[in-house]
Parts: structure tokens; C-alpha cells; sequence
């Protein structure tokens, strides 16, 4: 074939399609392609140009098959006939691999009859000759092979296989041959392109065996596998599985199936036993009854079947005289039994007692009847039951219960709560008669005696617990002209008993009003205080006035006076920060507030920021001002970048021109860019 000729041959059945660049490329091929010599399936080609060894490989790979792998003295004698004389000869597909020369087409090691060595080749000159060229035409040595260096160039003597995908029906080794191939088939199959499989064929069963194949190949064909097993009550004799073997014959002979078998039984002491058997004695399918003499009852199943595993259903039963099942002592109790309390054997006898605190629930005295069964239940010995014990008024109760809720041995202990006394035992218990120890005691509020206020005086007192006295302060003032004497507070103590005695107003008409003293006056915190001093400091008829700082309200009067008592007419007055209303906040936001004089007081500053991804709609910071207002509203997040007209009203505007939209992108950049640094 016309070199050119070839290499359009090459490329249509490829079905390449060509653009202006592949032209270049093709023009390329045609000059370094030669001709070809066919034959018939088996095609040989080479290369005009001379490559070292590895090109000249990729060169047939990519072209054709591979380097010209030789079959045979045959194919060399061919070889040497229809391939050109070239003076630095060709590549073929021998090379040195780990030391030994390979067949690099199939990785199969040069065997010792294929060599075709040219006299004293191969001779490794120079420890580098790894790769194998052949003598085409050589006058002294044709198609005799030699050992050259890999780099050397020579051109590359190519080969298209005949073999392809679906040779021998991918069911054997294709072997190539000079213009053709044959076919080695791998074992179970045959024929000329190994199409057929070996076949075993159907085999019989016996009786009571069952089958189960696969057929990979062909209906009981090689490698065609069988499982046999036997029906219920029936056990294999031979092979469990039988394969098809290449030879077309099956590994063994079926088996048989027999019937299970199980172990020889023989009467119980002091019985009797009938046995049925369908197939053969003590085997499968065989069933034995068995019955005890008259006073004896049988000890296990009175029918046993012999099954599948050949195993009986049940060990073999016994005859055992009649007894009742052991009884034993109740508990809080005891127990009496004649002739024996071992036996327990027919007509045996027990009666039962319970000790003190426990009652008898059920018979006092059982039999055992002649059916191995006690004429009543074992009774049992219960617990005494006393009255339940609730809770009094303003107590708690904690009891524990040993034999059960409320009954004998039960001990229950009583506590009052705070303002009240126990009267009563503290501890009461469930006695053997089924009373208590005591009546249950009570929980009375603690009272301290009333009092009234001093003739020419007053008093005010605060009750903690309501109407209860416990706990109780009061305080007592006198009019004006009138001094104290005794204490000016009283409180009443847990044990219902008041600090002290009452005091009383007494006139101080004799007493210099000069000489009266109240105590010294301080503002409290965040409050302002002025005082008109008559005489002393702090004496009869100061009058102090009391405010509170910006933010602050005051609680308590303002305006307090030294009476002749020594004492002011009410208590100092305090400032509280003014409450703002309770901020709340809508997820994601997140809020922080730092609180100085009170959680949302005046004061107060709350910061907040929204999670990445969120941007802040609003104030970021808020605080509680003077007014009792917040600075500004509870901001939201909402999600996503804000648009252009937002970016262009957050700078001072909405910016309608051309030239603000242009710019608009770039804006919003630098805005969420500006918006991170300030965390906002």
C-alpha cells in the first residue's frame, strides 16, 4: 500500500476530522510513514525515521499495536523477506527487564527455544545493551537478532494483532500466528473460537433429597455447583454439594438420604411406656407414652417424639411418689409440719403462727392432697396497720415505713415551720396493737403579747409573716416634749417573747431644750441635703431638706425635724436610679448592657450587633436617660448587603444622577468595608 494511501487508511478508521491545524500534523504523518507489507489479518509496519527504542515503542503504540513481538522461526524468515533493507536495522519488542530479556507486548520471560540470537549475541558491550534489534536482510546474520544500547536510533518495526476484544468469546488465550490466530481455551470450554462449555448433565435424586444449583454457565454446565440436602427427619449419607468439573463430569456420585435416629428408650422405675414407630425403631417419626404406677406421678412430659436433629422433645420422664411442692416459714412468722418438714409427702401436715405485730393472711393450717397439691395457699404474716398520720397545719412529716405504709414498726417524726412551735411528741410509733405511741402533734404560730403605743407617743411596726407577730419589729417615737424612756425598738424572738419591756413618753418640761441632741444627718448616695440649724448642729428644731441627684427620685419624706425627744421625725430618705422601660430585642440581634445603678436604670447603656452575614438596622447603642428614656430605639438585623439607593442615603443623600448609579457598586464596597471596622 502506497505510504500515503496508508496513512489516510490509518486516519479513516480512526474517523478523525481534520481542521486547518491537523492538516499540518497530517502532512507531518505522510513523511514518516513507509510502506507497509500485509498479511491478511496480521499486519507489519515501520518507520522511515530512525528513534531510540522507547520512542520507536510509543511510535507503534500509537499508530498500530505495538514493537513486532515474534511468534515463531516462521515469522522471521517472513519478517526478513517483505521488510526493506535499512543499514542500522529495526527495534523489535525484546528488552532486559530486572536482568532478564522480556517480551515487553506480553511481560512473559524470552524463553530459551524462541531465541534468535545472532553468533556470539548478546554480549552486553559497555554493560548498556538492554534493547534487541533484528538483521533484516543482513548479508552475514538475516533476521538473527542483536543486543544494542536504547538510545541508539533505528526504526521501529510495527505489528497490528490480530486478535481483538471478542476472540475466542473472551473464553480463551488468543494466540497469534503469522496472518491469523488461534485459540487456546480455557478449561471447560472447546471449539474453535472456544463457543461451547462442557456439560455434565442431569443426574437423579433419591428419595427425600433435595437440590439446589447455580448455573453460571449453561444448564449443568462446568461450573454449574449443586447443594444437596435431605427433608426433615432425614440426614445425608454422601456428598453435600457436587460441582462440574471441565472434564464435563460431576465430582462424586449423589447421596442418599436416611432416616435420623435417635437413642433407645426404655421404661421409667416404677412405670410403663408404648411406643409407635412409622419408619424404623427409636427413629424419626417414632412417639413413646409413658405412665406412672398409682401412687406415683410422673416427672416430666409423658410423650416424647423422636425429631429432625434426632434428639427426643424432652429428656425421659421418671415416676416419683406424690409429693406437694416445700412450703416455707412466712416471714415475721413460723411454721410446723408433721410427720416431716422435708418430705412434704402425701397427707403431710403445717399449721402456721406470726410473731407479735403481724396478723395470719390466709389459712392457719393447709394438707397436702392427693394430687401432689396444697389444700390452700401458704399464708403470710402482714404488718399490724395503724391510722394514717397526715401532715398538721404548718408541719412536715417524715416517716419511714420498714414493713409497710402506716403499719407496725413505722416511725414518723414531725417539724413546724418557721414561726410556729411544736406541741407535742416530736416522734411517734406504729405499736404491735395497731395504735400510736401518741396523738399527733401540733404546730401553733408563734405570738409575742400585744402591744400598744406609749401614752403621747406612737409606734410602727412591720410583720414579716402577715398577721403573725413572729419576727415582728417595732418602733416607737414620743411626741413633741415628751422623751423616750426605755428602748426605742422591740422585736419578737422565736421563743414568742418581745426584746424587752414597752417603753414610755415622759414629759421633759424640766429639762433645757438647749441641751436636746438628734443624731448627725448624712445624704445617702446620689442625694443632696441642706439643714436650718436653730442653735447646735443637728438640735432642737432642725430642719433638713433632701433631694436627689439627675436621674435619681427620692424615696422617703423630704423634710425631717429635731424633736425635743432627741429624735427626727422620720427616717433618712434614700435616691433610686429611675427606671427606663425593658428593652427586648427580635433574633438574631444581640444585645450587651452594663447596669450601674440597676438593670435598666437611669444609667444604663446597652450596645448591640448582628451575627456575619446581618447588617444592623438602627442605633447601635442605647441609654437610659434622666427622663426615665431610652436615647434611641431597639435596632433589628436584617439579612444580606444593602442596596445602592441604602449605601447612597447612609453618606448624607440619595445620589439620582447617572454618575452616583456608575459609582454605586464601588460605594457599597467601601461602605461594607467602612460598616466592619466600626463592628456595625
Amino acid at each position: 500500500m502506497d505510504s500515503c494511501l496508508k496513512a489516510i487508511w490509518i486516519l479513516r478508521s480512526q474517523r478523525v476530522v481534520f481542521g486547518a491545524a491537523q492538516l499540518l500534523w497530517f502532512g507531518a504523518l505522510i513523511s514518516e510513514l513507509t510502506n507497509q507489507k500485509e498479511v491478511t489479518a496480521w499486519t507489519y509496519n515501520y518507520s522511515i525515521k530512525a528513534y531510540p527504542w522507547n520512542y520507536s515503542r510509543a511510535f507503534c503504540q500509537k499508530h498500530f499495536t505495538d514493537l513486532v513481538a515474534i511468534q515463531n522461526k516462521n515469522e522471521i524468515a517472513h519478517l526478513n523477506e517483505v521488510i526493506p533493507y535499512y543499514s542500522s536495522y529495526y527495534w523489535i519488542g525484546i528488552r532486559k527487564i530486572n536482568n532478564k530479556w522480556t517480551w515487553v507486548g506480553t511481560k512473559k520471560a524470552l524463553t530459551e527455544e524462541a531465541e534468535n540470537w545472532a553468533d556470539n549475541e548478546p554480549n552486553n558491550k559497555r554493560n548498556n545493551q538492554d534493547c534487541v534489534e533484528i538483521y533484516i536482510k543482513s548479508l552475514s546474520a538475516p533476521g538473527k537478532w542483536n543486543d544494542e544500547p536504547c538510545g541508539k536510533r533505528k526504526r521501529a518495526l510495527c505489528y497490528t494483532a490480530s486478535c481483538h476484544d471478542m476472540s475466542c468469546s473472551k473464553q480463551g488465550d488468543c494466540i497469534e500466528t503469522i496472518g491469523n490466530y488461534t485459540c487456546s481455551c480455557h478449561p471447560g470450554f472447546h471449539g474453535p473460537e472456544c463457543e461451547y462449555v462442557r456439560e455434565c448433565g442431569e443426574f437423579g435424586l433419591p428419595q427425600h433429597v433435595f437440590m439446589n444449583c447455580s448455573h453460571p454457565l449453561g444448564h449443568f454446565s462446568f461450573n454449574s455447583q449443586c447443594t444437596l440436602h435431605c427433608a426433615e427427619g432425614y440426614e445425608l449419607n454422601g456428598p453435600s454439594q457436587l460441582k462440574c468439573l471441565a472434564s464435563g463430569i460431576w465430582t462424586q456420585k449423589p447421596p442418599q438420604c436416611v432416616a435420623v435416629q435417635c437413642q433407645h428408650l426404655e421404661a421409667p422405675d416404677n412405670g410403663t411406656m408404648d411406643c409407635v414407630h412409622p419408619l424404623a425403631a427409636f427413629a424419626y417419626g417414632s412417639r413413646c407414652s409413658f405412665e406412672c404406677q398409682p401412687g406415683y406421678r410422673i416427672r416430666g412430659l409423658d410423650t416424647l417424639h423422636c425429631i429432625g436433629p434426632g434428639q427426643w422433645t424432652a429428656p425421659l420422664p421418671t415416676c416419683e411418689a406424690l409429693a406437694c411442692e416445700p412450703l416455707e416459714s412466712p416471714d415475721h412468722g413460723s411454721m410446723e409440719c408433721s410427720p416431716s418438714s422435708r418430705a412434704f409427702q402425701y397427707n403431710s401436715r403445717c399449721s402456721f403462727h406470726c410473731t407479735e405485730g403481724f396478723l395470719l393472711r390466709g389459712a392457719d393450717v393447709v394438707w397436702c392432697a392427693d394430687l401432689g397439691q396444697w389444700t390452700a395457699p401458704a399464708p403470710m404474716c402482714q404488718a399490724v396497720q395503724c391510722q394514717d398520720l397526715p401532715a398538721p397545719h404548718r408541719a412536715q412529716v417524715n416517716c419511714s415505713h420498714p414493713s409497710g405504709s402506716f403499719r407496725y414498726q413505722s416511725v414518723c417524726s414531725f417539724t413546724c415551720e418557721e414561726g410556729s412551735l411544736l406541741v407535742g411528741e416530736g416522734e411517734l410509733r406504729c405499736l404491735a396493737t395497731g395504735h400510736w405511741s401518741a396523738a399527733p402533734p401540733e404546730c401553733q404560730a408563734v405570738t409575742c403579747s400585744p402591744l400598744l403605743s406609749p401614752q403621747n407617743g406612737t409606734m410602727t411596726c412591720t410583720r414579716p409573716f402577715g398577721e403573725s407577730s413572729y419576727k415582728a419589729t417595732c418602733q416607737f417615737i414620743c411626741e413633741e416634749g415628751f422623751s423616750l424612756s426605755g428602748p426605742e425598738r422591740l422585736d419578737c424572738t422565736p421563743s414568742g417573747q418581745w426584746t424587752g419591756s414597752p417603753p414610755r413618753c415622759e414629759g421633759i418640761a424640766s429639762v433645757s431644750t438647749s441641751k436636746v441632741q438628734c443624731p448627725a444627718l448624712v445624704a445617702s448616695g446620689q442625694g443632696t441635703m441642706t439643714c436650718r440649724h436653730t442653735g447646735e448642729n443637728f438640735g432642737l428644731d432642725t430642719t433638713c431638706y433632701f433631694g436627689c441627684k439627675a436621674g435619681f427620685t427620692l424615696t422617703g419624706d423630704s423634710t425631717l425635724k429635731c424633736n425635743p425627744s432627741g429624735q427626727w421625725t422620720a427616717v433618712t430618705p434614700a435616691c433610686r436610679a429611675i427606671k427606663c422601660p425593658e428593652l427586648h430585642i427580635n433574633k438574631p440581634t444581640v444585645m450587651n448592657c452594663s447596669n450601674p445603678w440597676g438593670n435598666f436604670s437611669y444609667g444604663s447603656t446597652c450596645t448591640f450587633h448582628c451575627p456575619e452575614g446581618h447588617l444592623l438596622n438602627g442605633s447601635a447603642r442605647a441609654a437610659c436617660q434622666e427622663n426615665g428614656h431610652w436615647s434611641a430605639t431597639t435596632p433589628t438585623c436584617q439579612e444580606g448587603p444593602l442596596t445602592v439607593q441604602e449605601a447612597l442615603t447612609y453618606f448624607g443623600g440619595a445620589v439620582a444622577s447617572t454618575i452616583g448609579l456608575v459609582m454605586g457598586g464601588t460605594l457599597l464596597a467601601l461602605l461594607r468595608k467602612r460598616l466592619r471596622k466600626k463592628g456595625k
